[in-house]
């Protein structure tokens, strides 16, 4: 024990335990089109995230911290950096104007639900599955 961790008290540092989400990497036109199919059966939900932009690396911290890994959904991921033809698809299919980081809920075919930014965190997104 040092010095100054006997006038000061030595603090231990406790590394949080990261959750591992259930995603499904997003990365095809043909699983663009299952997620719509199975929408019929059980709520679809698209994350999408830009790995070159802090907001939504901080925003993605925020939901997989929050996020309840009870639900019963499948949980897509893209990065639009790597299948930005997928992200531009998600616009053109659903109608849902392109931004991110972005969050999408899709049941029975529609989306039913998106945010985008800050309010990825902010909201209960689980009031629309």
């Amino acid at each position: 024990m040092g010095i100054f961790d006997s006038v000061f008290g030595k603090k231990e540092v406790t590394k949080k335990e990261r959750k591992e989400l259930p995603w499904i990497q997003l990365e095809s036109m043909d699983q663009l089109e299952a997620v719509a199919e199975n929408s019929k059966d059980k709520p679809q939900v698209i994350y999408k995230h830009s790995s070159t932009c802090g907001i939504s690396r901080m925003v993605l911290n925020m939901f997989s911290e929050s996020y309840d890994m009870d639900l019963d959904i499948e949980l897509y991921f893209l990065t639009i950096q790597n299948h930005r033809d997928v992200s531009n698809a998600i616009e053109d299919k659903f109608g849902v104007r392109h931004e991110s980081p972005q969050l999408l809920v899709i049941k029975n075919g529609e989306v039913v639900f998106h945010t985008s930014h800050g309010a990825i965190s902010d909201t209960d997104f689980t009031k629309y599955l």
